[in-house]
């Protein structure tokens, strides 16, 4: 039998010393990567569902934005306004730490709303704190233990989840109302 090398153990290959080296370099850039993209399809989805609102409200003239077609439900603005409060307090205020304080019924029943394009300048500017919240948190961040009023969320990756899923909630009913104010215009 030959002699090992200097400096290596008999069997033993320098390419397996690093293993264990390479395995945790490898889980590091895998959770990068899964972080990096994680924050692109959730900065992604909040954009694009405020692409669409901003489509849906385009062709409402500003009584239609505030008026509510059916006898029942909600106007197209009084929920854009819930949505920009829901955005503002879930991940504005108990996130991203922005002081926001929430009046949620006057979100369904303000007697003196804004008009249109105001409400939707608000809304934007919510969407926009949530990308740089998005974007801001680190991995370690996204499992967070999280509570505010009304949330059952685990950690700020399920409340940033949820509150995605009730803008997509909202749009369906969104464009339920598009459909009625141009079904009543025909």
């Amino acid at each position: 039998m030959g002699t090992a090398a200097p400096g290596l153990s008999a069997g033993r290959s320098p390419v397996l010393d690093q293993v264990p080296r390479i395995r945790i370099a490898l889980k590091r850039r895998i959770m990068t990567d899964l972080h990096s993209i994680l924050s692109s399809v959730l900065a992604n989805r909040y954009t694009s569902n405020a692409k669409r609102v901003h489509e849906l409200t385009a062709p409402l003239t500003e009584t239609q934005f505030w008026q509510r077609p059916f006898s029942f439900g909600n106007s197209f603005g009084h929920l854009v306004l819930h949505l920009t409060g829901n955005l503002n307090y879930y991940i504005g205020a108990q996130i991203a730490k922005t002081g926001y304080v929430r009046d949620r019924p006057r979100e369904f029943n303000d007697p003196n709303p804004p008009p249109k394009d105001e409400a939707l300048k608000h809304f934007d500017d919510a969407v926009a704190m949530i990308v740089r919240t998005i974007r801001a948190q680190s991995p370690e961040e996204w499992s967070a233990d999280y509570s505010g009023v009304g949330a059952n969320a685990l950690n700020r990756l399920d409340m940033v989840m949820q509150c995605a899923a009730h803008m997509q909630h909202h749009i369906g009913q969104m464009i339920y109302l598009d459909y009625e104010w141009k079904r009543q215009q025909d």
